[in-house]
């Protein structure tokens, strides 16, 4: 049987492919209520399986009519090899994550950068988490 942190990270995973889409939005306590758990498991899930790393951005909105935003920011693992940041960029892009101005530049600057592609995935990982502690 699966613990609660796993059924907590399915369900947020099976709201995203239930829409579609590559971000879904959450109350925390409303889903704690659904699921039969506390507020502070959902806090967990959120910080340890919804990381940049692992491909997904966490926005949260606190107070009344707050709200979590999960976004997927890696495309989907169609292989077991990791996306190059080319193909990042570009799911980006047709996501509309980026405008195309800023996926030029990001995809100008990664162009540049004389580093092994592990380094550049490396540098848009950072980029992403200094971007989610500025929020």
């Amino acid at each position: 049987m699966k613990n609660m942190a796993d059924a907590i990270e399915s369900f947020i995973i099976g709201q995203m492919l239930a829409a579609s889409q590559n971000a879904v939005m959450v109350q925390r306590n409303e889903l704690a209520d659904r699921l039969s758990c506390a507020p502070s498991q959902i806090s967990y899930v959120l910080s340890t399986r919804f990381t940049p790393e692992k491909g997904y951005l966490v926005e949260s909105r606190r107070g009344s009519g707050g709200f979590i935003r999960i976004v997927r920011i890696l495309p989907d693992e169609e292989t077991e090899q990791e996306p190059t940041v080319e193909e990042v960029l570009d799911y980006w892009l047709k996501n509309r994550m980026l405008t195309g101005r800023e996926h030029a530049l990001l995809r100008y600057l990664m162009g540049i950068l004389d580093v092994p592609e592990e380094d550049k995935r490396q540098i848009l990982r950072q980029a992403v988490k200094k971007m989610v502690q500025a929020k």
